[in-house]
């Protein structure tokens, strides 16, 4: 099966740190420590190299696609301590639109909202602070920093899905006032906290604070929402582990009568044994039941839940792109 995995040189000159495929699955940024993004248009066994993006003055470490409905938008985050965001612009290729420098460190991570929350990007950095850019409707982009996340500093963050888990079966899920404002993060205090939104403070706060990694927290990913009556919350570290974090919907709550303060969540440990190496990323599939573990060993790993609740390797694919 070694057709279903394509391979191809992306022409940067260092190690890549992410690669995003936009929305449609059409076209892949990659970014790399040579400071530069490299941007294809991929159409089935078939990568097409469009051009390089170079504005940053370091590594950068990760990009991001905006929802299609804000147009065609990449955002991307630098050791050089700033978030720049591009846009399209049909026949001139991408420009620099907004460069966000607030932060006094590498800004190691970025996540767009859900689109039905707005065009928001939330930004995670070594100088321990996040901050929220808003485009804002008079047109600007507004920023908000909230200090002292992770003293040590920030390495990850995600969102939440923004339609709660359970409420596919309640009327009035998908009305604004009841969409899941909530995100997590994950630091160099070995901590992930998870955020909301306040309404009266018009920020975001820690709600809960899961501890169990034992080193850098090195990625958080929560699960697509695909109906299931609980939300997932992927973990991974420095300490060489991958946690699965589930919390119960509130409707699950409501009927044990656990009303108010936030749920708990339980933690498991994805492999019964350490991975061999630091993991560096987790990630999801579109259907949120595979996950991704990418990690020091050059081996991607995915793992499925068993109807036991419990976590099997599917596949490997190592270096080569060789599955196994």
């Amino acid at each position: 099966a070694d057709g279903d995995t394509l391979q191809f040189d992306t022409q940067h000159e260092d190690m890549i740190h992410d690669a995003q495929f936009d929305y449609y699955g059409k076209r892949l940024a990659t970014c790399s420590s040579d400071g530069t993004i490299h941007l294809f248009e991929v159409d089935g066994q078939q990568q097409k190299f469009v051009e390089t993006l170079k504005e940053h003055s370091g590594p950068v470490w990760q990009v991001a696609w905006a929802h299609p409905k804000y147009g065609s938008v990449l955002a991307s985050c630098s050791y050089d301590g700033t978030v720049l965001i591009w846009k399209e612009t049909p026949g001139s290729g991408f420009s620099v639109i907004k460069k966000h420098d607030r932060h006094q460190a590498s800004v190691n991570a970025i996540a767009w909202a859900p689109h039905e929350l707005g065009p928001i990007l939330l930004c995670g950095s070594s100088d321990g602070r996040l901050s929220l850019l808003t485009f804002t409707e008079e047109g600007v982009w507004d920023a908000q920093m909230i200090r002292s996340a992770h003293t040590t500093g920030v390495n990850a963050v995600s969102w939440a899905p923004v339609i709660a888990v359970g409420a596919f079966t309640q009327p009035g899920a998908t009305q604004k006032a009841s969409l899941v404002k909530q995100f997590a993060s994950g630091g160099c205090d070995n901590n992930v906290k998870i955020w909301a939104y306040s309404d009266s403070k018009k920020t975001y706060e820690v709600i809960q604070t899961l501890e169990g990694h034992s080193d850098w927290v090195r990625d958080v990913a929560y699960a697509p929402n695909i109906g299931l009556p609980r939300t997932y919350l992927a973990t991974c570290s420095q300490d060489k582990n991958v946690f699965i974090w589930t919390q119960d919907s509130q409707a699950e709550r409501s009927s044990s009568g656990g009303q108010g303060a936030p749920a708990e969540w339980t933690r498991s440990q994805l492999s019964s044994t350490p991975f061999t190496d630091v993991v560096w990323r987790v990630s999801w599939s579109m259907s949120g039941n595979v996950l991704a573990v990418s990690g020091g060993d050059n081996k991607i790993t995915l793992w499925k839940e068993n109807p036991k609740g419990e976590w099997e390797r599917i596949s490997e694919v190592n270096e080569n792109g060789q599955r196994t």
